[in-house]
């Protein structure tokens, strides 16, 4: 497993921080139980834990089997835009860890002609949003990062089936009630595009967020070409 002392710009900023970070790390670790996820995996489930302290996660967390080799190759190639379904997605990444692989993130669901659309359409806002970065041109290579809404992840595997769409890795885990589970379900059935998934109703956009801080922390772990 990658040391994560190793790295210095996605580890905590103080000493007292880092200690916290890693000693919450361990006791993970050490309280899990057995799992099946690859060690390029785990530390991705991990974060996700630490992040809710809920060990289901061990278990509910479903990786494509080229999720991680995807993940990292969009984010050491540097400048691949993260597109989210909701603000609370770009709010939660660090900034300096972003800036240090020059990716962006952009989120559409506040946007006026989103928001006219899916009324004039009789859609969710998250449609529009993710129809409009299509528009864009921001989808194909992309991380596309899904944690409040399913009917954004719903309309992300239309497009990867029916226009095409070629996003670099697809991070799915829409939290609810409705249709929540169900929009993980038909993600898993994608086999051509590598994703990240949560099986059920929890998920939630501080995973999204733990699951690309992973990415970050293990892409900078990696040996210098």
């Amino acid at each position: 497993m990658t040391a994560l002392t190793t790295n210095r710009v996605t580890e905590q900023l103080t000493a007292a921080g880092r200690a916290i970070e890693h000693d919450s790390f361990a006791i993970i670790d050490a309280e899990v139980g057995p799992h099946d996820y690859t060690p390029e995996q785990w530390p991705l489930v991990r974060r996700m834990i630490h992040a809710n302290a809920d060990f289901d996660f061990n278990g509910l967390t479903v990786f494509h089997p080229q999720a991680m080799a995807a993940g990292l190759a969009a984010v050491v190639k540097g400048g691949t835009p993260i597109v989210a379904d909701v603000e609370m997605i770009c709010s939660g990444l660090s900034k300096s860890r972003l800036q240090h692989f020059g990716l962006s993130t952009q989120h559409y669901i506040s946007d006026a002609d989103v928001i006219a659309r899916a009324r004039a359409e009789g859609t969710t806002r998250a449609v529009q949003a993710m129809r409009k970065a299509q528009r864009a041109g921001k989808l194909d290579g992309a991380i596309i990062a899904i944690g409040n809404a399913p009917t954004a992840l719903i309309e992300v595997v239309r497009l990867i089936r029916e226009d095409g769409v070629r996003p670099a890795l697809v991070i799915g885990m829409p939290v609810g009630f409705v249709s929540a589970a169900e929009a993980k379900d038909l993600l898993m059935t994608v086999a051509d595009i590598p994703w990240v998934a949560i099986r059920g109703r929890k998920g939630g956009s501080t995973l999204v967020v733990a699951a690309i801080h992973a990415l970050l922390s293990l892409a900078e772990s990696q040996p210098a070409a």
